[in-house]
């Protein structure tokens, strides 16, 4: 009887990430990670190893905008951001597959200084109340990616800009999960009879160790900096003082390659995806399990007879 020692180390992934990068990107400069799972193995003979990457379509989308309105008096902020929302809201619930959600971030007093002048010292400048801020976010869910043009339409009129992410949802990926393990199992028998054959050996009986794991890519992960330009060849520095023009820099999605992967579940990647791996690796140990041997057990009744249990050692 083959016993396998199995370890299980899945990590928790999360279901939401952006299809959209949004603002967030451009402060946090987020660069993408690679695509080890970091599985530790032990030190020994054999290792077989099976990655797979499946990348999954989103099937419901949330958008995130920032609002912030300042005024002289709490009334006077209030109704300013109650016009704004109210607006943007009516207009907004005109497409019935949208839902909004408004969520309440800060509310606090705005500051100015007030110089205080003395006769024989220097000015003394005192921090006094100028007002009031009040910043909300507005979530706003929805299904097509096509509808986020028609959302920010909307906003844009009502003064709403600052667009801070897009996280969207999938609902398959214990599916997907199930479907990438069964893939590589398959995957890895094939690869120990592929080494069996080269060895001409047989690991039946010898100590295996299996090791595995999920690692979860998210579009917001995903995201490099760009800055595309020309510039003169002429040496000017030396004749002149030259004021160079501030180039444009933006962003681009860069998905996990998947060169180095022995399977992919939906390769062609159209739009940004969320991007679940899977690892498993087999570790075989030169030697081999010690077969433990039978031991006969015989009972000596009271009367001197002698009987055979027939019991052996569990495996």
């Amino acid at each position: 009887m083959k016993n396998i020692l199995c370890f299980a180390s899945v990590l928790l992934f999360q279901f939401t990430f952006s299809q959209v990068s949004g603002n967030i990107n451009y402060q946090s400069q987020v660069r993408y990670t690679d695509n080890n799972i970091n599985i530790e193995t032990p030190s020994t003979d054999i290792v077989i190893s099976i990655k797979g990457l499946a990348n999954v379509k989103a099937e419901k989308y949330v958008a995130v905008f920032s609002l912030t309105q300042v005024g002289e008096t709490a009334e006077e902020v209030n109704e300013l951001m109650d016009k704004r929302m109210n607006t943007a809201l009516s207009q907004l619930k005109t497409n019935k597959t949208l839902e909004t959600y408004i969520d309440m971030v800060s509310f606090v007093p705005a500051y100015q200084y007030s110089a205080e002048k003395k006769l024989f010292s220097k000015k003394t400048y005192n921090e006094i109340p100028g007002g009031f801020e009040l910043k909300k976010n507005l979530h706003i869910q929805f299904t097509n990616p096509s509808q986020l043009n028609e959302i920010i339409t909307v906003l844009s009129k009502n003064e709403i800009y600052d667009l801070v992410r897009v996280d969207y949802f999938a609902n398959s990926l214990e599916t997907v999960k199930k479907e990438l393990m069964n893939k590589a199992k398959l995957a890895i028998q094939e690869k120990v009879k592929n080494y069996e054959i080269i060895l001409g050996e047989t690991f039946t009986n010898t100590t295996k160790t299996i090791n595995d794991g999920f690692k979860t890519s998210l579009p917001t992960e995903m995201y490099k900096s760009y800055e595309a330009y020309s510039s003169s060849t002429l040496a000017l520095t030396r004749i002149a003082n030259v004021n160079q023009a501030t180039k444009s820099t933006t962003l681009y999605y860069q998905p996990i390659l998947d060169k180095e992967f022995d399977f992919v579940i939906n390769p062609v990647i159209l739009e940004p995806v969320i991007q679940i791996m899977y690892e498993i690796k087999m570790v075989i140990s030169k030697e081999k399990k010690q077969q433990k041997d039978n031991k006969s057990y015989i009972l000596i009744t009271p009367n001197g007879e002698m009987r055979d249990l027939n019991i052996n050692n569990a495996q």
